[in-house]
């Protein structure tokens, strides 16, 4: 392989991230909250955008995400430079007033707004917003492992303070990072056994040995959200999701539609599940494995498939230069 494809490839992966959290995130929006049975009786067809209009809109979770991406953009090399950059995006984010904003994000965004340094802001949280927003981390850093849990952290520690939403972020970005430098789909032990080592916790231990028992008995994705006590829907606890995200991916290799559909008719925080997931699969089929009308059917502006396929060229950019080339600006 040549450094031209080797630099293709990576920026195909990153994109891939950006547009797979962006239609992953667009597909849940309209069903969050609801339980299986009622996403069935409301929309008994295949999946699609239904926001509005035949078209998706994204939540948070991607806005969170392309948030980071610019951060790494004007801060890839400091940790801590890239949380203050990344606080400084989230005050004015918040200002606009957002809709569907987590509890111990909005706590975390008033602090910042009152003064607190970004050091001091996060709350006690098992929240899943740092986890919706740390794949690109690990796309971006998939092969400096130091700095990937750094900036992992750094993001995390920004709005939520607590084991399990540490570990929750980490171990999307460490799955991101395997299924950047896979030359195929992961391999499901190389991954499990990865995520395994992130946290000595019995819960973390216990999660990671029934999605490896239940891919080891072909058990289906909503199978596997059963025998987590989740029949009613997927709640919006770091633990839950990202199991399930995992989950998803590592059992529909090589089809974003499938694992995406499997996923999301589970019901519960189905734009977290989405989004996550789709970074993932995004991340390893890369935006070809993505279903266009999907993609076509993004409701965006200035968030545009474009601006994320921009950013995607000028964050692969990033990753070979020493200085810092500063974030894409939207055009307003």
């Amino acid at each position: 392989m040549t450094a031209n494809d080797s630099k293709l490839q990576f920026r195909e992966r990153l994109a891939g991230a950006l547009l797979g959290t962006a239609v992953g995130d667009a597909l849940g929006l309209p069903m969050e909250n609801l339980s299986p049975d009622r996403i069935r009786r409301i929309w008994p067809g295949p999946l699609r955008m239904r926001f509005l209009f035949g078209h998706g809109m994204i939540s948070d979770d991607t806005e969170h995400t392309l948030m980071v991406a610019q951060a790494l953009l004007s801060h890839p090399h400091d940790p801590t430079a890239f949380q203050r950059g990344l606080g400084w995006k989230f005050r004015w984010w918040f200002a606009s007033l957002p809709g569907g904003v987590g509890l111990a994000t909005a706590r975390a965004c008033i602090r910042l707004w009152i003064g607190f340094p970004t050091s001091k802001c996060a709350v006690a949280s098992g929240g899943s917003g740092p986890a919706m927003r740390s794949a690109i981390i690990g796309v971006f850093f998939a092969d400096q492992p130091e700095q990937r849990s750094a900036f992992v952290l750094a993001s995390s520690r920004l709005t939520h303070r607590g084991w399990q939403a540490e570990t929750a972020a980490l171990a999307v970005a460490e799955a991101a990072a395997l299924a950047t430098t896979a030359a195929q789909n992961p391999d499901g032990n190389l991954v499990l056994s990865k995520l395994r080592e992130l946290s000595k916790e019995n819960e973390w231990q216990t999660l990671i040995s029934k999605v490896e028992g239940c891919l080891g008995t072909g058990d289906s994705v909503p199978d596997f959200v059963r025998k987590l006590g989740l029949a009613k829907g997927v709640t919006g606890y770091s633990l839950h999701v990202v199991p399930v995200a995992i989950y998803a991916w590592l059992r529909h290799p090589f089809d974003f539609r499938a694992a995406v559909t499997a996923a999301l008719e589970c019901g519960g925080d189905t734009d977290t599940v989405g989004a996550i997931l789709g970074a993932l699969c995004g991340i390893t089929y890369g935006p070809a494995g993505i279903p266009a009308e999907w993609i076509k059917s993004l409701w965006e502006w200035p968030r545009s498939c474009r601006f994320m396929e921009q950013l995607s060229s000028r964050l692969a950019a990033q990753k070979g230069s020493s200085a810092s080339l500063g974030p894409l600006h939207y055009f307003w």
